[in-house]
């Protein structure tokens, strides 16, 4: 029974060995991009991130969720420091677009210090149950074990392009 529980996690990080998508999930992440941008099936998690890219300089598109917490928004790399949006947005200064329900909006991603990592992973994780995986973890684990992962999991507070909250309430601290 246990082994059957855990074949689909497996298969998920089969699917992005090395840290990459392979080509089966590069086209289901254009698919998830489709339909998290629209305003046809709104997912309230789900967003596409736009950034430029540090090499190519071309406009690159990666579907996210967002995780809320304690009033603020945040993006989570569930592949860790390596994965090529977060390179890109380090690169970038942190500057991006947001697409979600419709709308695009130009933001600023402030990444968080690794101490203040474990609640938002926990959030995350509950918010995005196909990160989970990758992430080793589930939303019920105790928060110790997220503090255990979290420098391995960039996280990214989610600021208008003007550096102020997306609900108004302020700037970023960390």
């Amino acid at each position: 029974m246990t082994r059957v529980a855990h074949w689909p996690a497996a298969l998920k990080r089969l699917m992005y060995r090395g840290g990459r998508p392979n080509a089966l999930m590069r086209a289901m992440n254009r698919l998830d991009a489709l339909t998290y941008a629209s305003r046809w099936l709104p997912l309230p998690q789900g967003a596409v991130l736009q950034v430029v890219g540090r090499r190519s300089g071309a406009l690159t598109s990666v579907p996210v969720a967002v995780a809320g917490h304690e009033g603020g928004e945040y993006l989570v790399s569930m592949l860790g420091p390596e994965a090529n949006w977060v390179r890109n947005v380090r690169a970038a200064g942190g500057r991006a677009v947001l697409r979600r329900r419709g709308r695009a909006a130009p933001i600023r991603l402030v990444e968080v210090p690794v101490e203040r990592r474990a609640e938002i992973l926990r959030r995350y994780a509950a918010v995005a149950p196909g990160a989970r995986p990758h992430l080793g973890l589930g939303p019920k684990a105790p928060l110790d074990r997220f503090r255990r992962i979290a420098a391995g999991h960039p996280v990214f507070r989610i600021l208008r392009a003007d550096g102020s909250a997306p609900d108004g309430h302020g700037s970023a601290q960390g």
